[in-house]
């Protein structure tokens, strides 16, 4: 997800997040009982909301700086599915707005720190923001805070606001602003003239947003089981980071205004007395789990391998932490000093707590499974970890131990795990992508193909998987014929991707 440069981030995040208060209020109860607070009415419905979303979420998909990691996707999801249990429950997301809106998560390869609101319930996060915290309540404030500013329908409120905000300008611009890394030129030229004067006006509006979201995303934060604290602690954190670092690396803070009234109203929100750190709630990521999503993000943000043998030099130390080792292994990888990096995954798993050891196994799983001879010696360890893994119930678990199935000559353990997966979850691309690979290594061709258009499918690209689906009617007899099943599921799923290739093209 390149969104660059940061002129025009700011703009999309303004458009997606801002607009002007009519009452505002403290609400401490469900959002039935409580008085509005930046009015009810909104003239974009959630289906319009929804479809602008797609639109711009197909455009994230396909760009380089996309990122679907499976382990900081499993950390991520940790954290989103209490905050949107607990926003539901206090009825701040409607089952309206439950069932329309996506509610999904994309991550950006981008160094740089934020995260981000879209119309139609997506929210971004770059790595950068990741590789900043220090505790998984900090991130959790800021997906707390975003699903406010979705929650609370401020894109479509913008659009009721300013009448010359039309969702078809509002879109171009967000688009406009999203290609700005390849082609600034287009990018200004979608964001000139009066549309230019009413992301200014947006502007104007958006610390009054900024308090409700802040009042909302803690409340939400708090009846999800996190320590409150992590609101308080991350604005600290960016107050003093962009203090002194203002070199642009904050973007987050250009379209959210920290101010000193925000971080005054969230600490006086705190509990009285002294606070301690409350132990995770189970289901929600843990500390070991959190450095080491962190330093991930860190590791893989960087381009430069200086920076890779710097953080390798770090974390080998005997005093090292788990985070810091965690970035010497995977660094070492990154520089191709794969038994260095095998090395260190090791010392990690001996090294991080019990609750923190399964995603050290998936990173030396991951480095036995980097490009390159492996050793006959390290096969029973990767044998070992592939069973490890696929019996988890987490997403990096399945997708690595596939992996590991299909590079040991055993696609039938891949296919069987795979296939209970994507029925539960038709959405997973790489899921998706790695059954194919899985059926094409069991020669079953008409599956590999169908599983190669539903990854097309996930990803809103719907001309590929038809063309997918095409190929597959069109194999040989003996091909199609020998599955007939299959074959009746490839006819169907052509005729329902042929109805959504139509309706994109008519919302283009």
């Amino acid at each position: 997800m390149k969104i660059r440069p940061l002129a025009s981030l700011g703009l999309v995040l303004a458009l997606c997040t801002a607009f002007p208060m009519s009452a505002q209020v403290v609400r401490d109860g469900p959002r039935a009982q409580a008085l509005p607070s930046l009015g009810e009415g909104s003239g974009m419905s959630l289906a319009a909301e929804r479809r602008l979303g797609d639109r711009i979420v197909t455009r994230i998909y396909r760009d380089p700086d996309y990122l679907d990691d499976p382990v900081i996707g499993d950390y991520l999801e940790a954290l989103w599915r209490p905050l949107m249990a607990a926003a539901r429950q206090r009825g701040e997301i409607t089952p309206e707005q439950s069932e329309r809106l996506a509610w999904e998560l994309v991550v950006s390869r981008e160094r740089t720190v934020n995260a981000f609101a879209l119309p139609g319930g997506y929210l971004g996060v770059n790595l950068g923001l990741l590789a900043l915290t220090e505790r998984p309540e900090e991130v959790a404030s800021v997906l707390a805070h975003e699903l406010s500013h979705v929650s609370q329908r401020h894109i479509s409120r913008l659009i009721e606001n300013d009448e010359r905000m039309a969702p078809w300008m509002l879109g171009a611009m967000i688009l406009g602003a999203l290609a700005a890394g390849s082609n600034p030129q287009a990018a200004g030229a979608a964001i000139i003239g009066g549309s230019a004067v009413a992301a200014q006006n947006a502007l104007n509006f958006s610390r009054d947003m900024e308090r409700e979201a802040d009042r909302i995303g803690f409340s939400v934060l708090t009846e999800a089981g996190f320590d409150a604290q992590g609101f308080v602690t991350m604005f600290d954190k960016l107050q003093q980071a962009s203090r002194l670092n203002d070199d642009g690396a904050f973007p987050y803070l250009r379209s959210h205004p920290l101010t000193g009234e925000r971080i005054a109203d969230m600490r006086l929100r705190l509990p009285a007395g002294p606070l301690a750190s409350a132990a995770p709630r189970p289901g929600h990521p843990t500390p070991a789990f959190h450095a080491q999503v962190s330093a991930r993000a860190k590791v893989m943000s960087e381009k430069s391998p200086d920076r890779w043998r710097a953080l390798l030099a770090t974390g080998q130390g005997a005093d090292a932490g788990v985070g810091a080792r965690y970035a010497a292994a995977l660094s070492a990888l990154r520089l191709g000093q794969r038994d260095r990096a095998l090395e260190l995954g090791e010392q990690l798993r001996r090294q991080v707590p019990a609750d923190g050891r399964p995603w050290a196994d998936a990173l030396v799983l991951e480095i036995l499974l980097a490009p390159g001879q492996l050793s006959p010696n390290h096969t029973p360890r990767l044998a070992e970890l592939r069973d490890a893994l696929l019996s988890g119930g987490s997403r990096t678990g399945v997708l690595l131990g596939a992996q590991a199935a299909l590079v040991t000559g055993e696609p039938a353990r891949a296919v069987g795990r795979l296939q209970e997966w994507v029925v539960s979850r038709p959405r997973d691309a790489q899921a998706w992508q790695m059954l194919s690979r899985a059926h094409q290594a069991q020669g079953q061709v008409l599956r590999s193909v169908r599983a190669d258009a539903e990854a097309r499918v996930a990803q809103r690209d719907f001309s590929g998987a038809l063309e997918r689906l095409k190929a597959a009617q069109a194999l040989p007899p003996a091909q199609r014929n020998a599955d007939p099943i299959e074959l009746a599921i490839v006819d169907s799923r052509r005729r329902d991707v042929e109805l959504l290739l139509k309706e994109s093209m008519r919302e283009d």
